[in-house]
This record gives C-alpha cells, sequence and structure tokens, in this order.
C-alpha cells in the first residue's frame, strides 16, 4: 500500500431517489469541488491549535471545531461540514491540511506527544493507525462511546483496525478501497478474452494464478506493445491486500519474511515480471499516468478509489473501454480514519462531529461526491450506494461490486511500520525485477536489506 496526496476525483456515478435517511444531505446541492483541501490561509500543519469561539454574526457566539486532514481529502469538497453547520447553526468548522500524508503524519504524532498544537478532530491514513492505536491511545478519546456510533454499522475488521486491545476505540473509519480488476474491453476482445464483466471475473475467480493464467492467454494474441498488467508491485500489493497476516502476526511480531501470504505475493508478482506480463511501470509515477492515457496495459488492480483517477488519466478516450470486474479474492487498499485528541477544549462537541461525518448517511454523501467507498456496511442498503453505477466504466454497478469486496476482506494484523515493509517490497525489490531484469531473488534480497535497515532505525 502507498501513502499518497490525497487526491481522488469524483466518481460520475449515478443512482435512484435516495432513502429518508439521506434527507439531511440534501442540502449539499449538485456542485462538486474539486482539488486541494486547504482552506486558502496557507497553514502547514496538521491542525490550528487549540479550537476557540468566536463571533456568529448575529446568531451568537459560535464554537469552533477544528479539523487537521491531509491532502484533498474529501469531506469539505462533499459539502459534509456545510451540511453539518447548517443543522448546528452554533458550530463553525475550519480545515486546515497538508498536502502529502509523510508530512503530516511525523507532525501529528510530535503534537499528539506534547498536547499542543492539535485540530479537534485529526485525520490518520489507514497505513498509520496501528501505530497511533498502539501509541497514542491514552491522548485520544474513546470514539466508541460516543452517543449515535453503532459499532454494528461498521466493517468488523474496520472497527478493529482502530481499537486497541483492552477496547477502546480510538479512531472512526471514513472510508475503505475494496478492489476489483479494472479492464480495457477493447484489448480483451483483440486477445480473444471475454469483455462481460461477469465472464471476466471468472477467468480468475478464487485464486490470484487464475490472474496469472488469464495473462498467459491474452499475452498470446494481445495487440503490440500492450501489456496484460501496469506493473507487477501493484499486483504485489492487491494480493498481500487479500490476506490476514502479510507483514505482522496478530501478536505484534515482524512475519514478512516467514509469511506465507507474503511468499504467494511475491512469487506471483515477479511471474508477472519474468513472464514478460507487465508494462513496467511504477504506480504513481508521470510514466504510469501516460500508460493510462496511451491504453499501455489491459488491466489493473483498483480500489473503489482509483475508478476517478483512471477516468482523468485515461481522459475522455477511454470512456466505454475501461470496465470493472471482482478481484480474485477480496482486498483492501487504503482507507481513512477521524481520532479525537484528549487535550482538544472541545473534545465532546468534536467527537460529536467525528461520529456524524462517520454515519452511514454522510458515508454515502462521501461515497456518492468524491469515490470514498463507506467503511459503514449499514451505508451498502442506501440506494445512494447499492445502486450507484459508473458511465465511464461502462456503467459497472460499483457500489454491489465493491460492497461484496469489502465484505470480503478478512480481518488483517496491522503492524505500525507497515508502510515502510510495503514501498520497500514494492519499490525497492519488486522494481527491481519488473524493470532491470533482476533475479526474484535478488529482488527480495534487496527489499529485506533496505526493510531491516529502516526497521533499525
Amino acid at each position: 500500500m502507498r501513502s499518497r496526496s490525497r487526491t481522488r476525483t469524483p466518481l460520475g456515478t449515478r443512482a435512484p431517489r435516495r432513502l429518508a435517511a439521506l434527507a439531511v444531505v440534501s442540502v449539499l446541492g449538485a456542485g462538486l469541488l474539486a482539488g486541494c483541501a486547504d482552506d486558502g490561509d496557507g497553514k502547514d500543519s496538521t491542525g490550528s491549535g487549540s479550537s476557540s469561539s468566536g463571533g456568529g454574526g448575529g446568531g451568537g457566539a459560535k464554537t469552533t471545531l477544528t479539523v487537521g486532514v491531509f491532502g484533498a481529502f474529501g469531506l469539505k469538497e462533499a459539502g459534509l461540514y456545510d451540511a453539518y453547520m447548517k443543522l448546528h447553526p452554533d458550530i463553525e468548522i475550519k480545515q486546515t491540511s497538508i498536502e502529502r500524508n509523510e508530512n503530516y503524519y511525523p507532525q501529528l504524532l510530535t503534537h499528539l506527544g506534547s498536547g499542543s498544537g492539535l485540530a479537534d478532530i485529526q485525520a490518520v491514513e489507514v497505513n498509520n493507525i496501528a501505530e497511533v492505536t498502539a501509541t497514542q491511545a491514552a491522548h485520544l478519546e474513546d470514539l466508541g462511546k460516543v452517543k449515535g456510533v453503532d459499532k454494528a454499522a461498521f466493517l468488523p475488521w474496520k472497527w478493529g483496525q482502530a481499537t486497541t486491545k483492552d477496547g477502546k476505540t480510538v479512531g472512526l473509519g471514513t472510508d475503505i478501497g475494496p478492489q476489483g480488476i479494472c479492464y480495457r474491453k477493447d484489448l480483451f476482445a483483440a486477445a480473444g478474452l471475454p469483455t462481460d464483466r461477469e465472464a471476466v471475473g471468472k477467468l480468475w475467480a478464487g485464486d490470484w494464478q487464475k490472474y496469472l493464467a488469464a495473462g498467459e492467454r491474452y499475452k498470446a494474441k494481445a495487440p503490440k506493445g500492450k501489456a496484460f498488467v501496469d506493473s507487477a508491485s501493484g499486483v504485489l500489493n492487491a494480493i498481500t491486500g487479500s490476506s490476514d497476516t502479510r507483514y505482522y502476526d496478530a501478536d505484534g511480531k515482524v512475519v514478512y519474511k516467514t509469511s506465507p501470504a507474503v511468499k504467494e505475493a511475491w512469487d506471483t508478482a515477479a511471474s508477472f515480471a519474468t513472464r514478460g506480463l507487465t508494462a513496467k511501470l511504477q504506480q504513481f509515477q508521470p510514466s504510469w499516468d501516460q500508460g493510462f492515457a496511451n491504453g499501455s496495459f489491459a488491466t489493473v488492480s483498483c480500489p473503489a478509489w482509483m475508478l476517478g483517477y483512471i477516468q482523468d488519466k485515461a481522459g475522455a478516450a477511454g470512456k466505454g473501454k475501461w470496465d470493472v470486474a471482482a478481484a480474485p479474492k477480496p482486498s483492501n487498499w487504503g482507507g481513512s480514519f477521524l481520532v479525537v485528541p484528549s487535550a482538544g477544549k472541545h473534545r465532546e462537541q468534536a467527537a460529536e462531529l467525528a461520529a456524524w461525518l462517520t454515519a452511514p448517511a454522510q458515508q454515502a454523501t462521501f461515497f456518492e461526491k468524491r469515490g470514498s467507498f463507506p467503511s459503514a456496511k449499514a451505508a451498502y442498503a442506501l440506494p445512494t450506494v447499492a445502486g450507484a453505477q459508473h458511465d465511464y466504466f461502462g456503467g459497472a454497478p460499483i457500489g454491489q461490486i465493491f460492497a461484496k469486496a469489502a465484505e470480503g476482506t478478512p480481518v488483517q494484523a496491522l503492524g505500525p511500520k507497515d508502510l515502510i515493509i510495503a514501498q520497500n517490497l514494492a519499490d525497492v525489490g519488486m522494481l527491481q525485477v519488473d524493470q532491470k531484469g533482476r533475479s526474484p531473488q535478488a529482488g527480495w534480497e534487496a527489499a529485506v536489506k533496505a526493510i531491516d535497515n529502516a526497521l533499525d532505525q
């Protein structure tokens, strides 16, 4: 899993009328805000310090609640802050943002340790939630006890990611990244493979080795210069995301070197590279973006939030050519949480806001407006999710596809250095196999060396 600046584009979903439960968000309007989540104040901090009260513009004093996020997180852009303030005229919400999580997160840890410089609500990326839960729980409120929070409304594995061993829930999930396989129908047809999404899903249902076999079939008749998959590293990340034990075990011990799931993922992804099935690209680099525009590959492992990314990079020429099928196994890539620091002056009101923002109705709107798939399973039956289709991807029923993936994703044991391990396996080890032609064993040894050095620091 990669840490990226969180820039997501709307999905362009369409759905039938909403249930009455969604009526409270009707004030959002049809307009979408794009781009940066920064409020324009130029602040480069995890939050604006302790919250304050100010004049209410004729309505009396208002309580100002601050929210610290990374990148274009999406809550503001989806209109959720405006909706909450309309429902609560005594509350004003202000957001600050740092563009990249790798800059945001170290500052958040520093501020939690000092008890100062914090927003009333802070966002935490999934790759960091294990460390926050294990080491910062004493500095955070127990959101599982907040009025209106329903544990049963969330996916069990998502709820568990932010819950300590003694039962304190320090974070509420905003979204997740259930994965499918996005594929080019025109390239599949040219290679003699089926193009209907149900038939495509059956090609590899239940087994990542079947995905490899489909790649071999594709390669035999593929158009010249059109690879089966974008990168071996992408395959590696997708497979590890479908296993319950990856880099750490349930006791918090680093086990990636001996994990059967990691070995399977490594060997399978390396086979994609050594058999010439990849476009040899590195994800989230300019060449990868250009690969979408040029139609350089036929498939890519894609969480729900990536659909907007593909639409943006492939452009108008790709509309109707891309589709989405189920992945070989349910898998997750991405997602975030909201936490409430105990050092805040308005902890109770901040917790109420965090609970409202992550409630099923608001998560459904978040998905509709920003493509962030709900971590609250109770949202899946709402028309905005259940009836969601994506015009760019041939009307694919994305609500149904990703809900099924989300509900089937295993409960994973997360560790504090998951991101470091994943990045080095992908960008140091597998990238050398894919781009430089090094042997899978040599790539593995390079990755292990880099990981051990990083974990020793």
